[in-house]
């Protein structure tokens, strides 16, 4: 039992773990109970605590901004596109303020988002940037990309599956972005990102990491932030 910061106390859920379940998804399912982050997306109507990582992310770089065009890779089960419909102002809530246009892009079904389109759409299809700039009506101002690929359980191995998926992501955000426009991906610490961190490097003028309070300390995740796309490649 333990006590909050104004003096309301609060029980922490213990899971017992059931015949047949294994310890690591007993200590998942504990851990997911007690996570303040899920706690405060259920209050807020968030589909996913991921939500709140965008939002933090945003609140750190500001690419979300009022009229913004997004484009959001492997956007189920939703929760960045609702952090996304209402910064850019998709749903014209904010009066005098541009409209901005939230477009998702999955493999799987997701669930509809208020304010923003859908596409049922493997992005590594060719033709996958022309249906997303039809579907945009120009190109993007902003690309998101919280995928990661299936876990192996090894770590060597899951951190170069992400990093291909980002560097796939990252060229995909090439032929859709519009020029001085973002990219936000999820990629993992482990050293294998430095020819991402160059590519991208080429051509936006600021690439950055930021690790928001959402993301678990005990998780290698990051996410880089490119900012300041160049229609051309640079070698400088």
């Amino acid at each position: 039992m333990s006590q909050d910061g104004k003096g309301a106390r609060t029980l922490k859920t213990r899971v017992k773990t059931a015949k047949g379940r294994k310890l690591s998804s007993t200590l998942w399912l504990q851990r997911q109970l007690n996570d303040p982050y899920v706690q405060k997306a259920k209050r807020e109507g968030y589909r996913s605590r991921a939500a709140f990582k965008l939002a933090e992310i945003d609140d750190a770089r500001r690419f979300l901004v009022p009229g913004a065009r997004v484009v959001d890779l492997g956007c189920a089960p939703g929760g960045w596109l609702q952090v996304a419909v209402k910064r850019v102002n998709a749903l014209g809530e904010k009066s005098g303020k541009p409209r901005g246009f939230v477009l998702g892009a999955d493999i799987q079904p997701t669930e509809p988002v208020n304010g923003a389109d859908i596409l049922l759409l493997d992005f590594l299809e060719e033709g996958a940037d022309d249906a997303v700039k039809v579907a945009l009506g120009g190109g993007a101002d902003v690309v998101l990309s919280d995928m990661a690929a299936p876990s192996s359980g090894h770590r060597a191995t899951d951190h170069l599956r992400i990093v291909a998926l980002c560097e796939a992501a990252a060229h995909f955000s090439f032929d859709v972005l519009a020029p001085g426009g973002t990219f936000v991906a999820k990629v993992l610490q482990g050293g294998a990102e430095n020819q991402l961190l160059a590519l991208l490097k080429r051509r936006f003028r600021s690439v950055a990491h930021v690790k928001p309070p959402a993301s678990r300390k005990d998780s290698a995740e990051m996410y880089v932030v490119a900012s300041g796309f160049r229609a051309e490649e640079t070698y400088a």
